[in-house]
């Protein structure tokens, strides 16, 4: 077993599937104490069960701002302290600019954004005390330019990513590294958009929707490949690791070069063209 994390503990919001339960897997093969997080315990029990003893589920719907704080503090109840702190839950809701209702907003704030805030504001007193420590945020190429999501997930997104280099700048003087991922074209569930979620279908129509979103992306980026929840828990990984110490306020794009693009490649892949 690798060790690049051993002796950190880390929490994983929305580590249920997608990029966190890959994260999840990662950072257990590194030998961190991982703690799994998110709405379903069905889910969150099994891959807790499926990465040893070195990982536990705790449940937290991260919209509620009592259940983020009890997270972080059962965590620390339970070990000590922690070390590694990714905020990852998420969701995708299309839509367009004409047809956004406050509610919508609202929802949505509460998931992209306001439990960002919310988990750094309650993990931070503990790093303080236990001279430092990491956070990731999950943001999204969405932030970074148009047309690679709905106008309000990539407005809420561009707010994470600003957010995290203030906070990046205000946290250094207590050791505390800040840093944000904007994943772009990765094979996840959360293309399937709407209602529509990945625990309520079949396994066999979650796989053909899988592949025929894989197929699309390959051609939807210069290298011609798929990306997957593996590269952005890689990209976690190093952030997390001590050959990070000097990496913060930073958002690290992993996206196969998809934000260089100024027009959408032919199904060819012919006629690329970048910035």
């Amino acid at each position: 077993m690798s060790s690049r994390l051993s002796g950190k503990v880390a929490i994983i919001t929305g580590a249920t599937s997608g990029i966190g339960e890959a994260t999840a897997e990662v950072f257990a093969r590194e030998n961190a104490t991982v703690v799994v997080s998110g709405r379903s315990e069905d889910r969150g029990q099994r891959v807790a069960s499926r990465l040893g003893t070195g990982a536990v589920f705790i449940p937290c719907d991260v919209t509620d701002e009592h259940q983020i704080q009890q997270l972080i503090s059962e965590t620390v109840n339970r070990f000590g302290r922690v070390d590694v702190l990714f905020n990852n839950a998420g969701s995708s809701n299309p839509h367009d600019i004409t047809n956004i209702t406050a509610e919508r907003i609202e929802k949505l704030s509460r998931l992209l954004f306001s439990s960002v805030v919310l988990g750094m504001k309650h993990v931070i007193p503990y790093m303080i005390d236990q001279g430092g420590g990491c956070i990731i945020n999950n943001s999204s190429v969405a932030a970074l330019r148009p047309r690679n999501g709905s106008p309000i997930y990539g407005a809420l997104k561009a707010a994470v990513t600003h957010y995290t280099k203030i906070a990046g700048h205000e946290l250094g003087p207590h050791g505390i590294r800040v840093n944000s991922i904007s994943p772009g074209a990765i094979a996840t569930s959360i293309f399937w958009g709407g209602s529509v979620r990945a625990d309520t279908l079949p396994a066999e129509e979650n796989a053909r929707k899988m592949e025929k979103l894989k197929a699309g992306l390959v051609h939807a980026v210069p290298l011609h490949q798929c990306g997957l929840p593996e590269d952005v828990a890689n990209a976690a990984l190093y952030l997390a690791s001590d050959e990070g110490r000097f990496v913060t306020c930073h958002d690290l794009v992993v996206d196969g070069g998809r934000i260089q693009l100024t027009m959408e490649p032919p199904p060819d892949g012919s006629g690329w063209k970048t910035n």
